[in-house]
């Protein structure tokens, strides 16, 4: 049950990160920080690694999944940047947030990282 909720979540997850980036939002406040933009894509994708890792969690090649799951999440970026460059006519694409979704990415795996190595020591 609570995997069917976990993948659900993931599937929504991954679904919000499309709309999000690809819809054209006007008047969105502003925050007064600079690059805040850069935030949402790191939370945007360290919430994307910790859904979909969390659904794959479970086994001894669990780590060896969310490293893939990483590279997943760095060429979904990429997707999204060239889609918002392509498709829309409002938003362009920026290495930077592709940076900041790969970081946000690989702040995840390090959490599952110290997660296993929590739990290998128990």
């Amino acid at each position: 049950m609570l995997k069917k909720a976990i993948l659900s979540l993931a599937i929504g997850w991954t679904i919000l990160i499309a709309i999000l980036c690809l819809v054209k939002f006007n008047d969105l406040p502003s925050f007064g920080v600079s690059d805040a933009d850069k935030y949402v894509h790191f939370t945007f994708h360290f919430v994307f690694t910790t859904l979909w890792g969390f659904y794959l969690w479970g086994n001894e090649r669990a780590l060896s999944k969310i490293v893939r799951l990483v590279i997943i999440s760095l060429c979904y970026g990429i997707l999204i940047e060239f889609l918002q460059e392509t498709v829309t006519t409002t938003r362009h694409a920026d290495i930077f947030d592709v940076l900041a979704n790969l970081t946000g990415a690989l702040f995840a795996l390090g959490l599952f990282v110290l997660f296993k190595k929590l739990q290998t020591t128990r």
